[in-house]
C-alpha cells in the first residue's frame, strides 16, 4: 500500500530546482503540496492546535490541503517574505511579525517530519563566521579570514597576506537602474581600505592561488563532487565560461562535510572549495539552500533522484 503522507515543498512560485524535484516526486506517485509562505494569508491559510500529540491541523492552498500531523517531509527552499501592502507601515510590521512567528513556528514543528533542511537550522548556518568556524572544527582547511569593522585591522590583514579578497557576509539584492545586482567577490589592496570600513562588518580572506573550484552537493549520505574550471576569481560571475567534471574528493573530505552538517543539524548542503596549485581543497563556504540542479545535466550525476529518495524517506 502506498504511503499517503505528502511532501511539503516551501518555495517561491518561480523555482526551477523545486520544479524538477516535484516532477520527480509526482513520477513516483508521491503526494506533494507546494506553497510559498509569502502567500499567507492571501491564498494560504493555517489552522494549528497544540495538543498532547503535537501540532494538529491543516494548511490550505488554493489547490491542496495538508494534514499537519501527517507530513512525510518538508523541502525548504527559498520562499518569499511576508508582505501586507494594504496595511499601514506600523500595522504591516506587526502583521509580518505575527505571520513569521505563527506560520513559521508551525512549519518548523511538524511531528515526525523530515526537514531538508529545517528552516531554523538554515538560519543558523547562513552566518558566514559560524560556518567558517564549524569548518575548522570539522577538520577542513579554511583560508586565513578576518571579520572586522576596523580600518586599521583590515589594512594590517591585507598587508600581512600577499593577496586578499573581500566578500560580503550576506548578499542582499541592490536595484541599480531597475536591474538586480549583488556585491561581487573582489581582490582588495591596502590602499583600497578607507574609513568607510568602520560603518559595518566586513569579511576579508587570504586569496588561495587556485587551479579550479569544486562544488560539493551533499544530499543525505551522498556527496556529489563537481570540479569547475573557469579561470575566474568567482565562477558565479560568468556561467558561460564554466567547464564541469565529476570528481572524487580527497581522503577525509567527505567525512568532514558530514561533521559540518551534523554541527548545524543539516542533511543537505552545497559546499564550495577552491583547489590550490598543489591539489589541496580549501573550504570557502556552505549554502544550506544552495542551487545544484544545473550540474546534473552537465555531469549526469543523479542528484535529483537522490533528493527525491530523501524526501520520499526511501533512505
Amino acid at each position: 500500500m502506498s504511503d499517503p503522507r505528502p511532501v511539503l515543498v516551501v518555495t517561491s512560485l518561480h523555482d526551477p530546482t523545486a520544479d524538477v524535484v516535484i516532477r520527480e516526486l509526482h513520477d513516483r506517485d508521491i503526494p506533494v503540496v507546494r506553497l510559498d509562505s509569502g502567500d499567507f494569508p492571501a491564498s494560504l491559510s493555517v489552522e494549528a492546535e497544540i495538543t498532547p500529540d503535537g501540532i494538529q491541523g491543516r494548511l490550505t492552498t488554493p489547490s491542496r490541503t495538508a494534514d499537519l500531523a501527517g507530513v512525510r517531509a518538508l523541502y525548504y527552499r527559498r520562499p518569499t517574505g511576508f508582505a501586507f501592502p494594504y496595511l499601514s507601515d506600523q500595522d504591516a510590521r506587526f502583521a509580518i511579525t505575527q505571520a513569521r512567528y505563527g506560520l513559521g513556528g508551525v512549519l518548523a514543528s511538524l511531528p515526525g517530519c523530515l526537514y531538508v533542511n529545517h528552516p531554523h537550522r538554515i538560519g543558523d548556518a547562513e552566518f558566514k563566521p559560524s560556518g567558517l568556524a564549524a569548518a575548522v572544527e570539522a577538520g577542513l582547511l579554511v583560508p586565513p579570514t578576518l571579520v572586522t569593522s576596523s580600518p586599521d585591522a583590515a589594512r594590517a590583514f591585507v598587508q600581512r597576506h600577499s593577496s586578499v579578497i573581500y566578500k560580503p557576509l550576506h548578499n542582499p539584492v541592490y536595484r541599480v537602474d531597475d536591474v538586480s545586482n549583488v556585491i561581487k567577490v573582489a581582490e582588495v589592496a591596502a590602499k583600497d581600505i578607507d574609513d568607510s570600513v568602520a560603518g559595518t562588518a566586513h569579511l576579508f580572506q587570504k586569496r588561495i592561488p587556485k587551479t579550479a573550484d569544486v562544488r560539493v552537493t551533499v544530499i543525505g549520505s551522498t556527496a556529489f563532487c563537481v570540479r569547475i574550471d573557469s579561470g575566474l576569481l568567482d565562477w558565479r560571475t560568468d556561467y558561460d565560461r564554466l567547464r564541469y567534471t565529476a570528481v572524487e574528493p580527497p581522503p577525509g573530505i567527505e567525512s568532514a562535510l558530514h561533521r559540518y552538517l551534523d554541527h548545524f543539524g543539516l542533511i543537505f548542503g552545497a559546499f564550495d572549495f577552491c583547489v590550490a596549485e598543489d591539489g589541496t581543497w580549501w573550504f570557502l563556504e556552505c549554502n544550506p539552500s544552495g542551487q545544484w540542479y544545473w550540474l546534473e545535466p552537465e555531469t549526469g550525476l543523479p542528484m535529483c533522484a537522490a533528493l527525491a529518495d530523501l524526501l520520499e524517506r526511501k533512505t
